[in-house]
């Protein structure tokens, strides 16, 4: 799968743990920064993980900040994504397979590279349920229209 990563500098040691499993995973993967811990503005690489998602240049995108919810925050501005802040395994479960979450964002704060690793797993590797789902999930895409 081709996936997008991105980090500000809080998230920039998680982020590059996650890069290096997701190749170890066999996933194609594009890392748009940050590329150290140098303190940098996270809605930047939210918005380029973001676009990558949204123009199909990946099928995923993940993000790392201090929370999550920062760049889940800014990541959502960007037409067509559906990002969702990780925050148990069985919620990244539900995101994908009713939400079609295609950007998930980390707390690096809150969560350790293991526990990460897992829910990333989860978030790949969960189909969308599709059906009364996507009748949602195309509303939430006229709520996007509706504003442009």
């Amino acid at each position: 799968m081709k996936i997008s990563v991105g980090a500000d500098h809080a998230g920039f040691l998680l982020k590059e743990s996650l890069r290096e499993w997701l190749k170890s995973q066999g996933h194609q993967v594009t890392d748009r920064g940050t590329h150290s811990q140098e303190s940098c503005d996270y809605p930047d690489y939210a918005a380029a993980v973001a676009r990558d998602v949204a123009s199909g240049q990946a099928e995923r995108g993940v993000l790392v900040c201090w929370t999550g919810a920062g760049m889940a925050i800014a990541a959502n501005k960007i037409h067509g994504v559906r990002a969702v802040a990780a925050a148990w395994p069985e919620q990244v479960r539900l995101s994908r397979a009713h939400n079609d979450a295609n950007v998930i964002t980390f707390g690096a704060r809150f969560i350790d590279a293991q526990t990460a690793e897992a829910m990333l797993e989860v978030f790949l590797s969960t189909p969308f349920d599709g059906g009364r789902h996507a009748r949602r999930v195309g509303k939430i895409t006229a709520l996007e229209e509706a504003l442009c």
